[in-house]
């Protein structure tokens, strides 16, 4: 017979989300909260990201450094980490059957938050035809590769995306000694920052091939080229020796799918409201694996204001319907994706607010709402977003990016959720 164990709160994933979330509740005294992850190791994707850009601006860290931030603010709060462990399957509404170093358990909760975050699809899943030789990586695999396991990589390789990534990527191939022949993107420009293409394209020397496609791997055994298509019909052969498919993250949605949680068409995660409940009452979902992919400070932040809700909800119950928040093209998907009037959105405390040496602020998530987070499936220059009900228009905003691009985040405040009528039709989201 399986033994049942029963814990106050239980979070599958212990990356920057769910390592938020469980040390805000910890600390803020939820009883046992316990985290699970399949991995040998907690911490999530920044534990393989050797690269800087986390922390603050004062306190810069490379992301070892960040997932060393988060596991120890876990630890003083008093969480049960437990690595190895794979949740497989619901047992009931708030529990689950799982199977780790001491064989299989199932574990019973008050409530249960997802932080099981995203991943690239790799080469298979695009559909890329060609041969099956070696030499063929994600991002994420890449990364454990050099920075985990100290692996050969190749010599020349292509990097297939040009967003933040991949220009990721093409650092960590220059880390390994491996020369970056080019970034291949069938956009019509990088989306990433302007400075880092131009960085990478002058101080680098990284030629980036907009409006084109991959179209075959060649090589028997080991990889000796991929074959490109241009948007004009022209086509080409670039030598290398290894290729790394970047971006196109899809959420790791495995379990909330077996629960039978209502996912949004768009995000292709669970379908949250603004306090980041799910359609199961008890259960919450944070990070990534609502909106594949953000940062690791927004994936923390976001944890720990999944904390605060789930700490409510302990509390209080109370499980409220939202509204479908929807999308017009061009735009793909918003997350959350539900409303709930007059109720705060989601509380992303601003960076300048986290100290560097604390991951969960500690003064709560007070005041201001938002921002959603949206996605574009086209370049649009000056664009504005407006938000409506029933015809009836409820907010006008211009965001901070003065153009919006594929694959980089555009985000709406929530000051116009108190407008929403209880009693209406979905709101939708257009952007122009």
């Amino acid at each position: 017979m399986t033994a049942v164990r029963r814990v106050d709160v239980l979070v599958v994933g212990a990356g920057p989300a769910g390592l938020a979330t469980a040390a805000r509740l910890a600390t803020a005294g939820a009883g046992r909260v316990e985290v699970l992850d399949r991995e040998q190791q907690a911490g999530g994707v920044p534990r393989h990201c050797a690269h800087g850009g986390y922390g603050t601006w004062l306190h810069p860290l490379t992301g070892p450094g960040y997932a060393r931030l988060l596991i120890d603010a876990a630890d003083r709060a008093g969480v049960n980490v437990r690595t190895g462990v794979t949740a497989l399957d619901w047992a009931g509404p708030l529990s689950l059957h799982t199977v780790g170093p001491h064989g299989p358990e199932t574990i019973d909760a008050r409530a249960v938050v997802l932080a099981t975050g995203a991943r690239e699809r790799p080469r298979a899943a695009r559909l890329v035809p060609g041969t099956r030789p070696a030499g063929v990586y994600t991002t994420g695999e890449l990364q454990q590769a050099v920075h985990l396991y100290r692996q050969h990589i190749g010599t020349r390789a292509v990097v297939v995306g040009a967003e933040d990534v991949s220009y990721a990527a093409a650092a960590t191939l220059r880390a390994a000694g491996v020369a970056v022949a080019a970034m291949v993107t069938d956009l019509p420009r990088a989306q990433t920052a302007p400075a880092r293409a131009a960085d990478a394209r002058l101080r680098h020397r990284l030629p980036l091939l907009t409006d084109t496609s991959v179209t075959e791997l060649v090589g028997r055994g080991r990889l000796s080229g991929v074959r490109v298509r241009h948007r004009d019909g022209r086509t080409a052969t670039l030598a290398c020796d290894t290729v790394v498919f970047t971006g196109d993250f899809v959420p790791d949605h495995e379990l909330a799918r077996r629960g039978g949680l209502l996912l949004d068409p768009g995000t292709r995660g669970p379908a949250v409201d603004g306090g980041l409940r799910t359609s199961r009452p008890g259960v919450f979902a944070a990070g990534s694996v609502l909106h594949a992919v953000e940062s690791a400070a927004t994936a923390a932040r976001e944890g720990a204001y999944a904390g605060s809700t789930v700490r409510d909800w302990l509390a209080t119950g109370g499980w409220p319907d939202g509204i479908p928040l929807l999308v017009d093209p061009p735009l793909c998907w918003i997350a959350p994706n539900r409303v709930v009037p007059n109720r705060v959105a989601p509380n992303h405390v601003a960076p300048s607010r986290v100290a560097p040496n604390r991951v969960v602020p500690a003064d709560g998530m007070p005041g201001g709402c938002g921002p959603y987070v949206l996605r574009t499936s086209i370049v649009v220059a000056r664009p504005v977003l407006h938000v409506s009900q029933d015809d009836r228009l409820l907010h006008t905003e211009r965001p901070r990016s003065r153009t919006a691009v594929p694959h980089r985040t555009l985000t709406l405040t929530a000051h116009w959720t108190g407008r929403v009528d209880p009693k209406g039709g979905p709101v939708r989201v257009s952007l122009a």
